[in-house]
């Protein structure tokens, strides 16, 4: 587990994906860590993507419970792709929390291929699931996983992103870019 406070508010944490093995390398060759993020919206916390990290699902409650606490607001999960479900109603129930209801301060910032991308404007940060993935201090959209007959839907789809003054790539898998996004996403989407 590894935790990253990235501006106040707004924070990354890793969990290792329960159907990873080491003796496999994780299915698909995901990586082992996944991403999360917590987000205090001026109306709620928010949970993208959430995962309790098994490797010390104590300490990760013990900060979650303290930073909810100190927040007093509802806490709301929302999930990329319906595969990213994870920690969520777990999450949900512990805080009394629902699934699936936007707050303010989140937008949908593209919508295909059953995957949501995330605009958190007051971040400038974008919240991706399995679409747009963090490999060595870029970002790429996995050919295999979208399929050659989604390839041309995808990115027409997520070009509008473009539009959006990023300046996070806040991603599932892989590291997050939280300098040069706008450029490593336009040149991921070939722009």
């Amino acid at each position: 587990m590894r935790v990253q406070q990235l501006a106040a508010g707004l924070w990354y944490w890793t969990g290792r994906h329960p159907a990873w093995t080491p003796a496999d390398g994780g299915p698909d060759g995901w990586e082992q860590e996944v991403g999360c993020v917590y987000y205090e919206a001026p109306d709620a916390v928010v949970l993208f993507d959430p995962l309790v990290p098994m490797e010390d699902p104590m300490r990760f409650y013990e900060a979650l419970d303290r930073d909810v606490g100190r927040a007093e607001l509802p806490v709301r999960v929302l999930v990329t792709t319906e595969a990213h479900r994870r920690s969520s109603r777990e999450l949900a129930e512990r805080y009394g929390g629902t699934v699936g209801e936007r707050p303010g301060g989140v937008e949908i910032g593209a919508e295909t291929l059953g995957e949501t991308v995330y605009w958190v404007s007051e971040h400038a940060a974008l919240v991706c699931g399995d679409l747009i993935l963090g490999r060595g201090g870029g970002l790429r959209l996995p050919r295999a996983w979208i399929g050659e007959e989604h390839w041309d839907e995808a990115l027409e789809s997520l070009r509008p992103l473009l539009k959006l003054p990023v300046e996070r790539m806040l991603v599932t898998h892989g590291e997050p870019v939280l300098v040069g996004a706008r450029e490593a996403l336009a040149a991921a989407l070939g722009r």
